[in-house]
């Protein structure tokens, strides 16, 4: 979007999305307007032209999803001193054959990969495997390139939707962001809650001096966030088998969550430390797997997809003696999601067409008699 200025200028404004929730500002101009160089970014920043909704920012800054950018217009190069595009490296067989092996559903406008731990969803500091660069091995027949539309945790596995197209890629993020899209996460945490099943209402921030790299629970400052729980199966007080539903999406936030109620989840020692990590032959890797994804497909019907656990999830599993078909037993809970606004605006919906249609065949009844 497009306004003009004071000074007879066109400066653009940017929404940012759910996918570039927790990103560095400079790092989200790399990744959408790859022509504003840092340099030229740190100019703006430092005259005051760079805002987010509305204040001055500098290059380091994170940015949130649902901030407005303000941009200045951007100079085009002299000719003798653009920089020529830069091309990615053309990926090898295995490469292609490696992340083909991950798709576990492709239709015309999405696909689904079942992420493996450790390979990270994209780029960053000594990050040269990942997800973005591997997406040019799932474009398959489609003639552009697919796009990432959410994230997964580095360390976190599962299903990972990536849209083939700019159209269900626009229709996926606007169903994350009004959280429309459901995401059933499997997870096995250290002890066992005192509630089964509850809802964690916890505010969460970016922690200082961590640059951004680690949240926490911050009642004052912190953005609003919501998680469903239900304990699955427990193995006496040691562990126990859980089933999540992140309602809000922040950084981190099921593994915030469940760390701050005294329950980390399994091999998370970012944020659980040694409680998060048992004893007896069980893997220190994450236990955190997005399971199921459910979303409404851009043309019609619904994707509705499950992803096969890791081998160290599944082996912890059979280790604690968990039984993962009784995960899959329990349904998604629809009411669970009606309490987000976009759930409240579709139920509205509903009820009101109902009620017309009740009208309608009064209406037809009084006619007949």
């Amino acid at each position: 979007m497009t306004k003009t200025d004071s000074k007879g200028e066109d400066v653009r404004q940017f929404k940012v999305g759910a996918d570039d929730d927790g990103i560095r500002l400079d790092r989200w101009f790399k990744r959408h307007m790859p022509d504003a160089s840092f340099n030229i970014v740190s100019r703006w920043a430092r005259t005051g032209q760079l805002r987010v909704d509305g204040k001055r920012a500098a290059p380091g800054d994170r940015v949130e999803a649902g901030q407005i950018i303000r941009v200045p217009p951007l100079e085009a190069p002299a000719p003798d001193k653009a920089k020529p595009k830069r091309e990615r490296k053309p990926l090898a067989a295995d490469e292609i054959d490696f992340a083909q092996s991950l798709v576990i559903h492709k239709d015309d406008a999405a696909i689904v990969i079942n992420k493996p731990p450790g390979l990270a969803t994209q780029g960053g500091t000594k990050t040269e495997r990942h997800v973005d660069g591997l997406l040019d091995a799932l474009q398959f027949e489609s003639e552009g390139r697919p796009k990432l539309v959410h994230r997964l945790d580095k360390d976190t596995s599962g299903a990972l939707l990536i849209a083939r197209n700019a159209r269900a890629a626009g229709f996926f993020a606007k169903s994350f962001s009004s959280r429309t899209a459901r995401k059933v996460y499997w997870a096995i945490i250290a002890g066992v809650p005192s509630i089964e099943e509850g809802l964690i209402e916890l505010p969460i921030a970016k922690q200082p001096g961590t640059g951004g790299e680690k949240m926490y629970v911050d009642e004052k400052e912190g953005s609003p966030s919501r998680t469903r729980y239900r304990v699955i199966e427990r193995a006496g007080n040691r562990a126990c088998f859980v089933e999540l539903h992140p309602l809000t999406g922040r950084t981190h936030q099921l593994r915030v969550h469940m760390a701050a109620i005294g329950h980390p989840i399994v091999g998370d020692g970012k944020y659980g430390g040694q409680e998060s990590f048992l004893t007896g032959g069980v893997s220190r890797k994450m236990h955190l797997h997005a399971r199921r994804i459910k979303i409404d497909h851009p043309d019609g019907g619904q994707i509705d997809i499950r992803a096969e656990l890791p081998t160290h999830f599944a082996d912890s599993l059979h280790h604690l003696g968990f039984d993962p078909a009784l995960g899959d037993a329990l349904p998604i809970d629809e009411a669970k999601f009606s309490e987000t606004p976009e759930g409240k605006r579709r139920a509205a919906a509903h009820a009101a067409k109902d009620r017309r249609k009740e009208r309608k065949g009064e209406r037809r009844g009084r006619g007949r008699g």
